[in-house]
């Protein structure tokens, strides 16, 4: 009895595992992406197909923790003071978008199928949320999380997931079975368990990690660090809010202790398979009998709410200062609905505001429109390709180097002639198109590609680079580069160039073993001119020049041990050598670090 039981108990998970692994390397080789992978495996095994699994909703509630695993990682990547310096975009971009589309879309579903106001509310509201799953994931991939618009999208997604409470609040108000008292209660619950949650993050589980490394079994610290996951998820689960903005706030909180690299590490296993797990559940979860029934209905419906949210992320997008591309690109992403849709809906139905078939017809354009994400994603990206001619420049795709040159403005142009004049096997590549056509001219091949994308490093070589020489001049994207090239390619040696003594000191701190700072060697060379004509000996001059370089490194290295300074707020110069008289130039009333 026990091996049948064992085998009904294995059987599914086999059946599972294995559609995953043909459908997702499939789905990838043809383009479509991962996401898009485990969509379709779920969509076979699950009721509608092949009927191995018939309770989708329990598998979906279980791999929610796949997501709330992955909110925990990006926590970690996030120290407390960059998500106070989010507060403006949170509170401000996040609010402006969720605000205009929950109007816009409530109005499209009143207006053009006919909605009562509640009804055509809670349809429009759970599309206006978007899936934390699906756009974290896309911005993982691609190695945006850290970028500027990385940032933008991640302010947006939280204030998504504040809303959650409020939101389930007014399904209370509007539900003729419940009485507005207790929505009111549920929130101040739910507002003092956050403020539990961040004492605890904040007091309490640095210790509590430091008791278990005295145990010095690596199995106690995973268990810890599931146990502080799981944890924060179920503290905000059972009073109503977020169950992934919970273990978000807990690895924030995290972000600045020791242990960090050794939670990210135990967590990662785990919210790879759950995150799997997760977009299974969602294909199982698509009714293909209600697709057949109300195909013209669910078609109108999915255009309608696309296209109504399109229009608002766009303008949003504009409206607070990203570029024509840049809106676009985020436009993309947040085209669908998101898996809290689901609680949505079902607290609606529950309430008595919406019926089982209006529950089933809005829950399933939630589910198409997740699963055509990737495939419009694809299609964006096509379309802003467009946007600049790209015809003379090749994808970096397959190259091979022993150097990974990335950037070719004018430092990596120079870098790169000595490489060049020793036979080193190079591979270059970069983000401007008519930077790469010039380069062609005088016989060079570069190829496009961004630095800051994890696919493009993988397809520019950098798995099997000795070196990889970061020659942009975005700090941004270059720290973002370095943080890629640590994780993914360790092999490879890092070289990167920083634009000040700020952004030198941050690529120390970050482990960087060879920085060099773009006009800091030119300008020594200008300074020992300057003495050279005004008739210094050589001897004297190279030694001044030494005295000068080891001060700078000596300053330098108490700088990386002290507290981090702003390029934009103080003059960081060593101090001024006894033997040399001068005045300090400062740029046009701005003081800038050289």
């Amino acid at each position: 009895m026990a091996d049948v039981s064992l085998g009904q108990t294995i059987g599914p998970a086999v059946a599972l595992m294995g559609a995953a692994v043909l459908a997702v390397p499939l789905f990838r080789r043809l383009g479509l992406g991962s996401v898009l992978g485990y969509f379709g495996a779920g969509v076979l095994v699950g009721p509608s197909v092949l009927g191995l699994f018939t309770d989708a909703q329990s598998i979906l509630h279980f791999s929610e923790l796949g997501v709330v695993m992955f909110l925990f990682v990006i926590g970690l990547e996030l120290r407390p003071y960059k998500l106070w310096a989010m507060r403006g975009q949170i509170f401000g971009l996040g609010l402006a978008q969720v605000a205009a589309a929950i109007a816009t879309l409530g109005l499209t579903g009143a207006l053009l199928f006919g909605l009562p106001g509640p009804v055509a509310f809670i349809a429009g509201t759970g599309f206006v949320l978007s899936s934390t799953a699906v756009i974290m994931s896309v911005l993982q991939d691609r190695g945006e999380i850290s970028g500027s618009e990385g940032q933008k999208s991640v302010a947006i997604l939280l204030f998504e997931d504040l809303m959650i409470v409020p939101l389930l609040a007014v399904v209370g108000f509007l539900s003729p079975l419940s009485h507005g008292e207790a929505s009111w209660a549920n929130l101040l619950v739910a507002v003092a368990a956050l403020f539990a949650l961040l004492g605890i993050s904040r007091w309490a589980l640095n210790p509590f990690f430091a008791l278990l490394a005295r145990a010095r079994t690596r199995e106690v610290l995973t268990a810890g660090a599931l146990l502080v996951v799981l944890g924060a998820a179920l503290l905000m689960d059972v009073t109503g809010l977020s169950m992934a903005m919970g273990a978000f706030l807990a690895g924030v909180m995290l972000s600045n202790s020791s242990y960090r690299h050794q939670i990210e590490s135990d967590i990662e296993p785990f919210r790879g398979l759950l995150m799997g797990l997760f977009f299974l559940a969602v294909g199982m979860s698509l009714d293909l009998a209600i697709v057949a029934a109300e195909w013209r209905l669910l078609l109108a419906m999915l255009a309608a709410f696309t296209v109504a949210k399109a229009v608002v992320v766009y303008g949003v997008a504009r409206l607070f200062g990203s570029s024509n591309h840049q809106a676009l690109h985020r436009t993309s992403m947040f085209l669908q609905g998101g898996e809290f849709a689901f609680v949505l809906y079902t607290a609606a139905t529950a309430g008595g505001v919406i019926d089982s078939r209006q529950n089933a017809v809005f829950a399933t354009v939630v589910i198409l429109s997740m699963a055509l994400t990737p495939l419009l994603m694809i299609a964006a990206e096509r379309v802003l390709r467009t946007e600049t001619s790209m015809d003379g420049v090749d994808d970096a795709r397959d190259l091979k180097g022993r150097v990974l040159i990335i950037g070719f403005g004018r430092f990596g142009q120079i870098a790169s002639q000595l490489l060049l004049a020793q036979g080193v096997d190079l591979s270059v590549i970069d983000n401007d198109p008519d930077r790469i056509r010039d380069a062609e001219r005088y016989g060079f091949k570069v190829f496009f590609g961004d630095g800051a994308r994890l696919d493009v490093l993988h397809h520019s070589g950098a798995g099997g680079a000795d070196v990889i020489m970061v020659c942009i001049d975005d700090p941004k994207a270059a720290m973002q580069i370095v943080e890629l090239a640590q994780h993914e390619f360790p092999q490879a040696k890092l070289l990167v160039r920083s634009r000040d003594r700020a952004h030198a000191v941050e690529l120390i701190r970050a482990g960087v073993g060879y920085q060099v700072r773009e006009t800091v060697e030119s300008a020594y060379v200008m300074g020992a001119e300057g003495l050279r004509v005004l008739g210094f000996p050589e001897a004297e001059i190279a030694d001044v020049a030494e005295d000068i370089r080891r001060r700078d490194d000596e300053r330098l290295s108490e700088q990386v041990q002290g507290d981090a300074m702003s390029g934009s707020d103080r003059l960081l110069l060593q101090p001024r050598p006894e033997p040399l008289v001068g005045t300090l130039a400062r740029e046009s009333g701005n003081e800038r670090v050289l």
